[in-house]
Formats: structure tokens, C-alpha cells, sequence
């Protein structure tokens, strides 16, 4: 994973009105940065909750407090619920839908 203290950001970057070539650029670095298991984790999110980070997040900490949950997560719940915020935050951030830019760099 790429962190996100690595990223140069462009002054101004937060703003809607950036330049649309560095923001994709940017994104498909973060993307092309993504470990297998966080890329299963954006393809697991729109998949089976629907695109919803909440939903799945609910999910897994239902898991740990032994309530129901939906999906099987290996023992790994924890890890992948940091991997769940940091990604979500990412996307907040930027407005953007990570699972965009993973589809569109597995397609070259």
C-alpha cells in the first residue's frame, strides 16, 4: 500500500476544480498501489454490501462481538477493518470509487 504521506499532493488538490489529469494520476498510483488483500476488499465491498463501507465494516464487527454477520473474513478481521477505514477514508477524501481505478489498471 501506498501511504498516503509518500503522495505529493498538488496545491489546491482538495479543490473540485483540480486538474483532472493529476487527480487520475494520483488515483491510479494509489490504486496500482493496493495490496491483493485490499484489492479484495474494494471488490468484496461493492460486490456483497452494495459499495457500502459502513455496511461492511457493521459486518466484521458484528463478526468480532460474536453477532450474526453475512460474510466469512478469514481471521483476519481486524487487519482488514484498518484496510476498510484507510481505503474509505481515501475515497472520502478524494471522491472518488477506488473500484474505478483497480478495473480500469486490471484492464491494460
Amino acid at each position: 500500500m501506498i501511504a498516503l504521506e509518500s503522495v505529493t499532493y498538488i496545491q489546491g488538490w482538495e479543490k473540485p476544480a483540480a486538474m483532472a489529469s493529476g487527480k487520475t494520476t494520483l488515483h491510479d498510483k494509489f490504486a496500482g498501489g493496493l495490496s491483493p488483500d485490499e484489492k479484495t476488499l474494494v471488490t468484496l465491498r461493492d460486490e456483497l454490501y452494495g459499495g457500502s463501507w459502513d455496511q461492511m465494516l457493521g459486518d466484521l464487527r458484528d463478526r468480532l462481538k460474536g453477532k450474526p454477520y453475512i460474510f466469512k473474513l478469514d481471521n483476519r478481521i481486524q487487519d482488514d477493518i484498518t484496510r476498510i477505514e484507510n481505503l474509505s477514508d481515501h475515497e472520502k477524501k478524494h471522491n472518488i470509487n477506488l473500484a474505478e481505478f483497480i478495473k480500469k489498471r486490471e484492464a491494460k
